[in-house]
């Protein structure tokens, strides 16, 4: 499943991530990650949760976020749900992220994952359909 959370830099799309997977970690049976492009959140989550900084991993683009992403995977089976914050971002271009999306619809049914993601936006309208398609 992928849900996707829109809006205008300073809405408290983040505020609403770190409630959800903090929620989400008292409830799975699986592991989480949080993914955001910077350390500045790390400590607003439940040490349950695997926190990963794109920026000390040289992510720049929507390859290397999707190879960070099997990447998680191949280490460990047994996660469930994936908190990525601030995608545009850790890619720097959502709107060439067709292609991204598309894989991450893949990925997450391949290993029956939970994928909510966090952009900013000011208007659903901008985005391409293969992400609007996922908005909440």
């Amino acid at each position: 499943m992928i849900q996707v959370f829109c809006a205008r830099r300073g809405a408290g799309k983040t505020k609403r991530l770190i409630e959800l997977a903090n929620e989400h970690s008292n409830k799975a049976k699986g592991d989480s990650v949080y993914i955001d492009d910077d350390a500045r959140r790390m400590m607003q989550l439940r040490g349950k949760i695997r926190f990963i900084n794109t920026n000390e991993l040289g992510v720049i683009d929507c390859e290397s976020f999707y190879g960070l992403l099997c990447g998680v995977i191949s280490q460990n089976y047994d996660v469930e749900n994936i908190y990525i914050d601030a995608l545009s971002s850790i890619v720097n271009n959502i709107s060439e992220s067709t292609n991204l999306f598309r894989k991450l619809k893949e990925f997450s049914q391949r290993y029956n994952l939970n994928l909510y993601i966090n952009l900013n936006c000011e208007c659903t309208d901008d985005l391409p359909d293969c992400i609007r398609e996922y908005v909440a």
